[in-house]
This record gives structure tokens, C-alpha cells and sequence, in this order.
């Protein structure tokens, strides 16, 4: 019976490594391809909602993701979404600073340190749940 958990565990394990591996993958090339794009100041226009998922028995929460807006150099006015959502809702008119494709400015991205700071939470906390699910399967009695 311990085989068949420290199987499931090693599956678990491999799972979330994999998750982990592709979102820091994800916002690693996000960063990357920001750093080349003009940033300018946009301003919050509004916001989008949004539930989260509330899996494991967590409660559900709103969440609330900024529509702005900004000019490129020639005036042109562009919208966009933010991907970074927040808990309180953003106040029209505030200022964000967003990063624009200048081959299509219709592609923007808010500039943010948050996806970096919550890539290394996740990994905190999923190294220690691991590391606590592997000791409980050692000292779980069976039979």
C-alpha cells in the first residue's frame, strides 16, 4: 500500500513540476520580450471580474483585472487588458505602466514584479507540501 502512495506522490510531484516548470517558462519569455517593448504610462479606464477557482476547499474570491488605455508616439489610441488582477477595484483614471508591441500595439502587457513574486511563492510552497507529504507517507500506519 506505501508503493502505491509514494507513486501517487511521485506523480503529484511530477505534475507540479511540470506546472511550475511552464508558467515560469511563460512569464520568463513575458519578461523577455517586454524589455525590448516601448513602456509608457496608461490609465485605468475600468475593470473586468472574475471569480477564482477556489479548488481545494478555498473560498471563492472576486477579482478584479484593469482595462486601460494609452497613445503611442504618433497619438494613435490603443485599449488593453491587464493579466494581473488585484482584489480591490482600480480607480479610473490611475496611472499603470505597460510595456506595447510596437509592431502592434494592440499586444500590451502591464509591467509588473507580481508574476515573479508569486512564481517563487508557489515554488516555496510546493517544495514544502511535498517535502510534508513524503514524511507522512513514511510514518502513515497501515495494516
Amino acid at each position: 500500500m506505501k508503493t502505491i502512495l509514494y507513486i501517487v506522490w511521485a506523480l503529484f510531484v511530477a505534475a507540479a513540476i511540470f506546472s511550475l516548470v511552464r508558467a515560469a517558462r511563460r512569464t520568463k519569455r513575458q519578461e523577455q520580450q517586454m524589455a525590448a517593448w516601448p513602456k509608457v504610462q496608461a490609465t485605468v479606464t475600468g475593470s473586468t471580474t472574475g471569480w477564482t477557482s477556489g479548488m481545494g476547499g478555498a473560498n471563492r474570491n472576486l477579482r478584479h483585472y484593469p482595462t486601460y488605455q494609452f497613445t503611442d508616439p504618433q497619438g494613435t489610441l490603443f485599449m488593453g487588458k491587464s493579466e494581473i488582477s488585484g482584489v480591490e477595484q482600480p480607480v479610473p483614471g490611475a496611472l499603470i505602466e505597460v510595456a506595447y508591441n510596437p509592431q502592434n500595439p494592440n499586444e500590451s502587457l502591464q509591467v509588473s514584479s507580481e508574476p515573479r513574486t508569486a512564481m517563487g511563492c508557489l515554488i516555496a510552497f510546493f517544495s514544502i507540501f511535498a517535502i510534508a507529504l513524503f514524511w507522512f507517507i513514511g510514518i502513515f500506519p497501515l495494516g
